[in-house]
């Protein structure tokens, strides 16, 4: 069958680097840190005191009092993010076909704030069960699709995608295949996570996860740095408005990359550990390339999952040198969770983002807080370390790994008519 193409016209972006898509490729490309003692708790307690948390954000900057109450955070980054790229689409509402818009959104988690806060709410109380008649709603993950389809009347696919730190490439990938196979016109994708919680910063200290430098939390996030000690969490959302081609010239809107191919495997290894060997990288990697019917040689940056932990690190670049072969050292490669942090379910949204902007920019953000090699990786490849670079970019890879195995790629280029 004839595949329809599939187009970037809209983006939106709420991160620990900047509110808006400007503000946050201008953090990426300077290679800022959004990492930063907790403000949400007293986390005087916790082994990890820090976190990429979102800076000045206030709800009713957005909302108005009681519709803020009727959300939980992860969803309401959603709203935000989702909105702006909306807006920056030019998307006249009134001109679409609203039974071919849809909404497919990612996140690993979901409302982890609001269970925490009704599950301590009772457990304070004398046993009588008072909840919020708001808590089910708020809590979980779908309802992020819920609002945004009620809010732009979108009566197209709706659901979110739930596989951990791979749920909004997943999200974007589903967005992308519903457009090519002319179920759909237009899809708001991506996704949104508000896991800095004592829940989730418990939760992930239990596992041995989080960085715990606490003296230095700017630095604590560094991928492929020999003295790497775990993940830094991160919280936000990031938007992605999908179309099709022909559907985007019609409108005269503007394009920012072509959806070229997307991938997914599973590493059926671990619950939480990658294989070793990366074999679960290596196909999905491979999977993304043989969808976008194009030769690997085309890809000119990887943004990689690259979370700064001591096993996924090695066994990701490992895969890259399977995958690409001679070409991997042409390739700039580059984790920008070494800014970010790691907004799980998120994480994908916000990183198909910075590898759009890269193309765009054509400009490879860096890996920044790298201070020691580590022999367990090639020299040769190109880690994009503590600076941005200027380069040709005809194509950008982006990886996002999650507990469980799963494993996602999606492939964006460069636009040409």
């Amino acid at each position: 069958m004839n595949l329809r193409r599939v187009v970037v016209t809209g983006l939106g972006a709420l991160t620990p680097l900047g509110n808006d898509v400007s503000s946050y490729w201008q953090g990426l490309s300077s290679g800022v840190s959004g990492a930063a003692p907790i403000t949400r708790f007293d986390a005087d307690k916790f082994r990890t005191k820090f976190a990429c948390e979102l800076k000045g954000w206030d709800p009713l900057d957005h909302f108005d009092r009681k519709e803020a109450r009727k959300m939980d955070p992860f969803t309401q980054y959603a709203m935000v993010a989702a909105d702006q790229a909306v807006v920056d689409s030019g998307l006249d509402l009134d001109k679409i076909d609203l039974d071919k818009a849809g909404v497919i959104w990612g996140s690993g988690i979901g409302g982890l704030y609001t269970f925490q806060q009704e599950v301590q709410n009772f457990a304070a109380g004398d046993g009588t069960p008072r909840f919020n008649p708001f808590f089910i709603p708020k809590m979980i993950v779908d309802i992020c699709s819920g609002h945004l389809s009620i809010k732009y009347g979108f009566r197209g696919p709706n659901f979110v995608t739930v596989s951990a730190c791979a749920s909004a490439t997943n999200a974007i990938i589903d967005a992308f295949n519903y457009i090519r196979l002319g179920k759909a016109d237009v899809m708001i994708t991506g996704g949104s996570e508000a896991a800095v919680t004592e829940a989730g910063v418990g939760g992930f200290n239990a596992m041995k996860a989080l960085s715990e430098r606490n003296d230095s939390p700017e630095t604590a996030s560094r991928p492929f740095d020999k003295d790497r000690d775990g993940f830094v969490l991160g919280e936000g959302a990031a938007s992605l408005i999908l179309e099709d081609y022909e559907h985007a010239i019609a409108r005269g809107a503007k394009i920012y990359a072509e959806v070229a191919g997307g991938g997914m495997s599973a590493d059926a290894h671990h619950i939480t550990a990658p294989h070793p060997e990366g074999h679960g990288a290596i196909k999905v990697m491979k999977n993304a390339i043989e969808d976008a019917g194009m030769p690997a040689s085309e890809i000119d940056y990887i943004n990689v999952h690259g979370t700064s932990t001591p096993l996924g690190d090695i066994s990701e670049s490992k895969a890259i040198k399977e995958v690409f072969g001679e070409h991997a050292y042409n390739l700039n490669i580059s984790s920008t969770k070494s800014m970010t942090g790691h907004l799980l379910g998120a994480a994908g949204a916000i990183e198909a983002v910075a590898a759009i902007l890269s193309i765009v920019n054509q400009e490879v953000p860096p890996t920044i807080n790298h201070f020691t090699d580590d022999e367990s990786f090639d020299p040769k490849l190109n880690f994009t370390f503590n600076k941005s670079q200027k380069r040709e970019i005809r194509a950008a890879l982006s990886n996002t790994f999650g507990f469980g195995g799963h494993n996602t790629s999606v492939i964006f280029r460069k636009f040409d008519q």
